[in-house]
């Protein structure tokens, strides 16, 4: 088990837990976290090998929900809503699906419970060829890496995990680890028969292709009753393509489970 560092916000109101998504960190996190502070107590985790949690040489979904599990118990937190997006709505759904007791909703944004084809390894070869030494200034490597990235959104919010150190830069994630955990976070493998009874809501991006209708009938298999909301002119990030809309989504869902 490795030990979560976070960031609290909000209100003394009922725990709301974020988990961000692969290549992010707590911080990403940290304007919503405030919006919904106003009637949650809020807890944006950095998972392993990301941000300032500890290091990890495997990445697979059951550890990596029971460092959140771990997390619930050392902070003594009693019936948390979890919410994750990309890499970490999958921890959340193994959480809810392995330790059921342990969480009261789930807010899955813009993933399923399958496995995808396709990887991030290119990515990571990108920000592995960048020579971080302080012979460089941060809009050189900026520059040297959206020569490799074809997204200039991507290779912003990549950078965001850039940081001095030691007259130089340095990746605040693992990036070694997380190269050969890739096939691990590509994949999906929930505890066999299991399903999650409680409320949970899938937010999808109507850009954005994680979420299909083919993976409707798994969805509803594991989660029987959750259902999906579809926001309008948002890729992947929806919740940083369409903040409003996806606060508005997400506090409507708390709202309702807050009266159950």
């Amino acid at each position: 088990m490795v030990k979560l560092q976070f960031n609290e916000y909000g209100t003394d109101g009922p725990p709301l837990i974020v988990l961000h998504g692969l290549f992010g960190s707590a911080r990403n996190w940290a304007g919503h976290a405030r919006d919904l502070g106003d009637t949650h107590r809020v807890y944006a985790l950095d998972l392993r090998n990301h941000g300032a949690s500890e290091r990890a040489m495997t990445m697979t979904y059951e550890e990596m929900a029971g460092d959140v599990a771990g997390f619930i118990a050392s902070q003594g937190l009693t019936d948390p809503v979890v919410m994750g997006h990309s890499m970490g709505g999958k921890v959340a759904m193994q959480l809810a699906l392995a330790e059921p007791g342990l969480v009261k909703a789930l807010i899955v944004v813009d993933i399923a419970p399958v496995t995808y084809g396709h990887d991030m390894l290119d990515y990571i070869a990108a920000m592995q060829m960048l020579d971080l030494s302080g012979d460089h200034r941060r809009s050189e490597l900026e520059e040297e890496l959206r020569d490799q990235v074809d997204d200039p959104g991507i290779t912003a919010f990549l950078m965001t995990n850039l940081e001095r150190a030691n007259g130089g830069f340095q990746w605040r994630i693992n990036l070694t680890a997380i190269s050969a955990g890739m096939s691990a976070i590509s994949a999906f493998s929930p505890p066999p028969g299991a399903t999650y009874d409680k409320p949970a809501v899938f937010i999808a991006g109507s850009e954005s292709g994680y979420i299909r209708d083919s993976h409707r009938d798994r969805i509803s298999e594991l989660f029987p009753k959750s259902r999906t909301v579809t926001i309008k002119d948002a890729n992947h990030w929806v919740h940083a393509d369409q903040p409003e809309a996806f606060v508005k989504t997400v506090k409507a869902f708390l709202g309702a489970v807050g009266k159950k």
